[in-house]
């Protein structure tokens, strides 16, 4: 008997979500980057925000908590909001690190930030609602089109650090459902002057007036502040509900242990704000099963509580960091003086350093021109080895010059040997 071919189907369906997603663009050059190496490249990777373990690893006592979590056989189901312990512990870090009196109740714990994200963004946005944002800023577009939303962005300026500012957002905010703001900034690295982030909650707070007037649906804002424990030198984080008491209705923070602690895989985030959110965040997560695992949680409460080990461990990995985004800022300074078209912004907070090639229209050694961020994003991946994210890929116009530089990844003795690679790289531009 002859066993009849089957023939593959032709136009699957899926739905219309699926089927127009876009993938990140960080991860599609990471991808690129990663076949350099695999095919003996001697790459400068500084695309991805994530941490080497080897060269920043997790504290020891988290590690060893962890540890023993499992061996006591701690591998069951977490209680849906949060381990009781872990929410009481966070509840009084936020009080201890940011002066923040928010309850256990207020309190919701998940695998990390993009889950708590996701979450924030379906429990407060309906098809068709518009979430306001700036760009550059990490993919709040992706959220906003998994929810069926409008995308209103707002593309901020250098001047400004590329921090939005209220001005900015001004235009926009009385068609908003959701504004959605995070500082230190994923991707560049900077962070809110205290009167700028002041304005944006006087214009949430003076809509807000209006709409309740009305009664319409208020405006909510997300406060994603996931790396405020990394800003450096005089640097200081400010948040929306210590500066404007009233914002505490209306805002809803973003946090974990993922940036601070270099520890992006044991994924451990909260979210936190007004109750009534809370408890929706809760049910939504306990449908997708965004738990982060109950071993982590308890080991993760264990550290929060020891003061003097957070504290200590995080001043090792603030000096680590901010060595090494200093030594590239001053890097790319000294390139500057010496006339190539380079820029940086000094860095304030995070893992990242925002760098500038304004290089589009020069000629390289072979005659080609570089005529788009592409080329230029090319050349110096293949000319000098060194691997960066434009700022396209988070929401800027494709011909910004602007890039994202992180130093997760990357060990303090290598920033001289990458400020000479692209200094010899453009020395061959005309």
């Amino acid at each position: 008997m002859s066993i009849p071919t089957l023939q593959p189907k032709k136009d699957l369906k899926v739905s219309r979500i699926a089927e127009n997603i876009i993938g990140s663009e960080i991860i599609k050059l990471a991808a690129e980057v990663n076949e350099k190496i695999r095919n003996g490249e001697k790459i400068y990777n500084l695309t991805i925000g994530d941490f080497n373990p080897k060269i920043f690893p997790i504290p020891s006592g988290l590690k060893s908590a962890i540890i023993e979590a499992y061996n006591n056989d701690e591998t069951n189901y977490p209680v849906a909001e949060g381990m009781p312990d872990l929410r009481s512990a966070v509840s009084a870090f936020l009080k201890r690190k940011g002066g923040l009196d928010y309850k256990t109740d207020e309190i919701v714990i998940a695998g990390g930030a993009r889950p708590v994200i996701y979450a924030i963004f379906r429990a407060l946005v309906d098809a068709d609602d518009t979430v306001l944002f700036p760009v550059p800023s990490w993919n709040n577009n992706h959220y906003a089109y998994l929810n069926w939303a409008k995308q209103q962005m707002v593309e901020t300026r250098p001047e400004n650090k590329f921090m939005p500012t209220a001005d900015e957002l001004a235009p926009y905010i009385a068609k908003a459902s959701l504004i959605a703001l995070c500082s230190p900034l994923n991707p560049t690295g900077t962070t809110f002057r205290k009167a700028d982030l002041e304005n944006i909650c006087d214009l949430i707070l003076a809509e807000n007036k209006k709409r309740e007037a009305e009664n319409k649906k208020v405006l909510y804002l997300m406060y994603d502040q996931i790396y405020w424990n990394l800003c450096f030198g005089e640097t200081v984080h400010y948040d929306p509900v210590s500066l404007r008491p009233a914002m505490r209705e209306y805002t809803v923070f973003v946090d974990g242990i993922s940036k601070s602690l270099a520890s992006t895989g044991v994924r451990v985030g909260w979210a936190f704000g007004p109750k009534k959110i809370l408890e929706k965040i809760k049910s939504i997560l306990t449908h997708v099963g965004a738990w982060a695992p109950k071993a982590e949680q308890l080991a993760t409460a264990k550290f929060l509580n020891d003061a003097p080990a957070y504290d200590h461990y995080l001043e090792d990995i603030r000096r680590k960091i901010n060595d090494r985004l200093v030594a590239f800022h001053k890097g790319f300074q000294a390139l500057k003086q010496e006339g190539f078209h380079v820029e940086s912004i000094a860095p304030e907070g995070a893992i990242y350093l925002t760098v500038q090639f304004a290089m589009h229209g020069q000629k390289t050694a072979d005659g080609h021109i570089l005529a788009t961020t592409m080329d230029v994003t090319k050349y110096v991946l293949d000319e000098a080895k060194v691997a960066l994210v434009p700022f396209y890929a988070f929401g800027a116009t494709v011909d910004s010059s602007w890039y994202r530089l992180s130093v997760g990844t990357c060990k303090l003795e290598d920033v001289d040997v990458i400020i000479s690679n692209l200094r010899n790289a453009f020395k061959k531009l005309s």
